[in-house]
């Protein structure tokens, strides 16, 4: 008897910019290698999103050594006008 394939979800809830920023809470000194691999996205796409979210003010970038040290601003406002009232911060809170 084989064994039972789970087929991979198509959506989730959250945005890879989520994913991201949870990651990086979790381990504030991931390499955008390791942050791919745990996201399930290409390393292009994490530079896109760290960029992003840096532009944006929600991360800053300190240079340890060789890696990147993420710093998250959790007083930041969350983007979207149905959530807006509520911070990064408090996101995170919820999920991490």
């Amino acid at each position: 008897m084989t064994p039972l394939k789970i087929a991979a979800p198509t959506w989730t809830f959250l945005t890879n910019h989520t994913h991201i920023l949870v990651a990086l809470s979790r381990q504030p000194d991931l390499r955008v290698r390791d942050l791919a691999e745990e996201v399930g996205i290409t390393q292009r796409a994490v530079q896109r999103i760290l960029a992003e979210l840096i532009d944006d003010g929600v991360l800053k970038a300190e240079k340890h050594g060789r890696r990147n040290q993420y710093r998250i601003d959790h007083r930041k406002k969350l983007r979207h006008p149905l959530e807006g009232k509520r911070t990064v911060g408090e996101l995170l809170h919820v999920l991490t």
